[in-house]
């Protein structure tokens, strides 16, 4: 029973933290704020996480799990590279409408990648995996994509993940352009071809 009240209020905590943080930017969500959304006294966040680094890395985690199983079951519809692609490149066009926090989340980690090496190692890590689903499922038939010599597989897909996650940056910097949420189409066209 222990257990279970256990788990659940570290979701509860999960839950707030990750609305908090996406919604407003890790340097601007206090703790105590985090805290009183989950309905918990602000003792538990340090019981269950240590401090709001610890909570961060959870909550990043936790996006990442979800995230990957929802990108691999995009990927396993398609019944070719081609349309692979076609479908990764929707679900980031779907998710910048539906869910913009979840890239508000990524980006504000990015940012912090940059001075802490516990950051950026969870952050390769994620775009690391990302990459490796897109390798996995999209340039599994080489025909079908932009054919650059000494290029590895890997490589490419690193460059498409870094296209599709460079252009949603643009996207959330500037939602009023409509026409930019279409430019991930041409990622697509930029890789594959006709």
């Amino acid at each position: 029973m222990r257990e279970k009240q256990d788990q659940h209020q570290s979701q509860l905590i999960i839950n707030a933290a990750y609305k908090h943080i996406s919604q407003r930017g890790y340097a601007n969500v206090s703790l105590r704020e985090i805290a009183d959304e989950a309905g918990v006294v602000l003792s538990q966040l340090n019981y269950y996480y240590k401090n709001k680094e610890g909570l961060l890395i959870e909550v990043v985690r936790m996006t990442a799990r979800q995230y990957m199983v929802e990108i691999e079951e995009i990927l396993k519809r398609g019944t070719s590279s081609q349309a692979r692609m076609i479908n990764l490149v929707k679900y980031f066009q779907d998710m910048l409408i539906t869910n913009p926090n979840l890239f508000r989340l990524l980006f504000d980690l990015t940012n912090m990648s940059m001075w802490s090496s516990t950051f950026r190692n969870l952050l390769n890590e994620l775009f690391d995996d990302l990459a490796n689903l897109i390798e996995e499922y999209v340039l599994t038939d080489n025909a079908n994509f932009v054919n650059i010599s000494n290029t590895s597989n890997k490589t490419l897909a690193q460059v498409i993940f870094g296209s599709l996650f460079g252009t949603s940056i643009q996207i959330i910097l500037n939602p009023e352009n409509k026409d930019l949420i279409q430019a991930m189409n041409i990622v697509e066209a930029i890789y594959t071809t006709n």
